[in-house]
């Protein structure tokens, strides 16, 4: 059924992630579209920029924008986020990363957030204007416009700003992860005003207007990247964030930019996997599990013996995540070693078959912690152009501060930093100095949007999760490769090992009692994550068929479909 706003006609979108192992066809398509984001009204959006001509760059601005709107817990225009681009035409480079993560502001250092005694305190690093990176969503989608698309930045950001005006119901959803950060909204008046009622929590169905959100968003329309970073929306974030205690200064938005990356490429089990390059681990750490998955002995998917295979090779990139990685741009990681097929056969070979391994066993440990609401989209258009993007604000809601006369939720992502080396962050994840704080520098990330392409199949896939999502993407990835439907990616449950803490981390009906006392006998111990986790959206193009097909995460409230290119004529 095809979904309508008032606002916009509607298109065929297509939700991408992607990937080949096979020379790409330059003007080859699927001739359908398909888009599948975390909220109806964004894939709607997508769909509407899609039927006015755009393509999947446009249509990846339209998903953007809009999420920033009506999913205040998970992303935002004072988020960051990475995009992962497909363009077939593009011979010499076919896929594109785009790298608009947050950076810490130039005033920061490595102990910005440690007390006259020495010791870090979590609550500034958590909680307001302190711990908010500088956003990096803006201006990303001011460059796809500019550089990728083809209308103009004001049409594209037309749904987020009808969304913004119009306002948005609110969900069961939003007021369970309001209801984890209430305390912390309720200190920022913009933030309780605009997204609370008298202080509590919105029934189910409350619209929430955010008409200051409208105005930034237009400034934008009107002025590109310099609607944000400079002029009038520019200062109001500045003096708001000074005046609540941050350390922003004019110099750190002025000299904010994305940056384009080559993504992580490698091949494995007939397939070319291209996914997200640092400052996210996600593209190494899946280089070495599924490359050291395939120089083990071939076992069936889902059975204890692989389950084993899988956890050890989590334990050992998480490691490596947690001792090695950080940006790149400040620290020198040894990338070519890690995503190489002998070193993963190296942490394969390193596996008992018939023991779990303790973390303590690989070395002295090292934890880190990483925000988990995030939100992911993946779409693709007729002509093959797809995105997988993956967007975040860390913890519910950021920050919890809004700033005042811009609607402007910001982030906490400072927390993904190693504020203490020797420390954790507020999900468990391990650190070290290659991920401790510095001016201008971009945290480490776990979002991994992905994609995986051979001359049968193009998928595309990602979620929010934070330390889990490159697990999930791992599990989905499997499941493709395996030629299961798109359905089977982004519900199938999930397990999950980050090297600290030592326990396998598992959704409700992973495991059957009899698979978990076989692993537990290997040593493994297991723990109930206590409710499900992930949202993942994902896009499947057969090309032997030539079809398109597309699945929304069960577990969320988002939408996914594919629709046939809408045909436009001249006088449209």
């Amino acid at each position: 059924m095809r979904m309508r706003q008032s606002w916009l006609p509607l298109i065929t979108v297509s939700l991408v992630g992607l990937l080949s192992a096979a020379p790409l066809h330059a003007a080859s398509g699927p001739g359908q579209q398909a888009v599948a984001s975390a909220h109806p009204v964004a894939t709607a959006a997508g769909h509407a920029i899609l039927d006015q001509g755009g393509n999947a760059f446009d249509a990846a601005v339209a998903v953007a924008s809009t999420l920033a709107v009506v999913e205040p817990y998970s992303s935002g225009l004072g988020g960051g986020g990475f995009f992962l681009l497909r363009q077939p035409g593009n011979s010499d480079q076919p896929y594109r990363f785009i790298d608009a993560r947050e950076t810490a502001p130039l005033s920061a250092g490595r102990d910005l957030y440690r007390d006259s005694d020495g010791v870090v305190q979590r609550d500034p690093a958590i909680n307001g204007p302190m711990a908010a990176g500088i956003p990096g969503v803006p201006a990303a989608l001011a460059h796809l416009a500019e550089h990728y698309g083809k209308l103009p930045l004001s049409q594209s950001l037309a749904p987020a700003i009808a969304a913004a005006e119009n306002g948005f119901a609110i969900s069961e959803h939003y007021r369970t992860l309001a209801g984890y950060r209430l305390e912390v909204m309720n200190r920022y008046p913009d933030t309780a005003r605009i997204f609370l009622r008298g202080g509590q929590l919105p029934e189910a169905g409350t619209l929430v207007q955010q008409p200051e959100l409208a105005n930034t968003l237009r400034a934008m329309a009107s002025h590109g990247r310099d609607g944000f970073y400079k002029g009038d929306v520019a200062t109001q974030l500045i003096n708001g964030v000074k005046a609540a205690g941050g350390i922003w200064q004019a110099a750190d938005l002025n000299g904010y930019k994305v940056i384009e990356r080559s993504p992580i490429r490698f091949s494995t089990s007939g397939y070319e996997v291209i996914s997200a390059p640092l400052p996210s681990a996600g593209g190494i750490a899946l280089a070495g599990i599924l490359q050291g998955l395939a120089s083990l002995p071939k076992v069936e998917l889902g059975s204890v013996t692989q389950t084993h295979q899988l956890v050890e090779l989590m334990r050992r990139t998480y490691r490596d995540r947690a001792a090695l990685l950080g940006d790149n741009d400040f620290v020198e990681v040894p990338v070519k070693q890690l995503i190489s097929a002998d070193y993963a056969n190296k942490l394969a070979t390193s596996i008992d078959p018939q023991h779990a391994t303790r973390s303590s066993e690989l070395g002295p440990l090292i934890d880190f912690v990483e925000g988990n609401h995030t939100t992911h989209f993946s779409l693709i258009d007729a002509q093959g152009n797809a995105v997988a993007a993956t967007l975040s604000v860390n913890l519910p809601f950021g920050s919890a501060f809004t700033v005042p006369g811009t609607g402007v939720l910001l982030n906490n992502e400072m927390d993904d930093f190693a504020a203490d080396p020797a420390g954790v962050n507020a999900y468990g994840l391990a650190g070290s100095e290659a991920n401790a704080i510095a001016p201008g520098k971009r945290p480490l990330s776990s979002m991994t949007p992905t994609m995986l392409e051979n001359d049968q199949q193009l998928a595309i896939l990602g979620t929010p999760g934070g330390s889990r999502i490159i697990t999930m993407v791992l599990l989905g990835s499997l499941e493709a490769m395996q030629g299961e439907p798109v359905e089977r990616w982004v519900s199938r449950p999930r397990f999950h090992h980050q090297y600290l803490p030592d326990h396998i981390q598992v959704e409700a009906a992973a495991f059957s009692e009899e698979q978990e006392r076989a692993l537990q006998a290997m040593g493994h111990r297991i723990e109930p994550v206590g409710r499900d986790y992930g949202n993942m959206q994902a896009v499947s193009w057969n090309k032997d068929s030539n079809q398109l097909s597309a699945a929304s995460d069960p577990r969320g409230i988002g939408a996914a479909s594919v629709q046939e290119q809408a045909v436009l004529t001249p006088s449209e």
